[in-house]
């Protein structure tokens, strides 16, 4: 595998909102549930944290989603770890590194440029790094017309 090109998804996306809208979009966990299709009604996003919540997708709520944030810089940046493609609920994924996910905005003529870097996938463990990169790389593509959505309507 070159590690230049298996390490990290990149997205971005030009969201035709004001930043402030595309961040409340992030950083507000329940906002963030409704267009990551994860429930999160009560929870809160703070440094440090786990945040859990079951995901909403149909076929998928049996699954807990599970993230620790790693960084909060508001109207800038939100980070946080989780373990890529972690759905079978048989497996113990606790023991495994985890990848960092990274979303950034900034100003664009007429809205906010939405960054996103997943990096990491090559320390996920050999048997597992090939599917995970792959569906998160489709799932990222997904949750940027999701968030575009969202922060249209919203």
């Amino acid at each position: 595998m070159n590690p230049s090109t298996t390490d990290r998804i990149e997205r971005q996306v030009f969201l035709k909102a004001p930043r402030s809208r595309v961040w409340r979009a992030l950083a507000e966990a329940e906002s963030f549930g409704e267009w990551f299709r994860v429930d999160l009604r009560g929870k809160h996003f703070a440094e440090g944290q786990r945040v859990e919540g079951h995901i909403t997708w149909p076929g998928s709520e049996h699954m807990v989603w599970s993230v620790v944030i790693e960084r909060i810089e508001p109207e800038r940046r939100l980070a946080f770890r989780w373990h890529p493609y972690a759905i079978d609920p048989a497996v113990d994924y606790s023991h495994e590194p985890t990848t960092l996910v990274e979303f950034t905005l900034e100003d664009a003529p007429g809205g906010t440029l939405l960054r996103l870097v997943e990096s990491g996938f090559d320390r996920i463990p050999p048997e597992r790094r090939n599917e995970a990169f792959r569906m998160n790389s489709h799932g990222w593509d997904v949750q940027m017309g999701n968030i575009e959505a969202y922060v249209v309507t919203h």
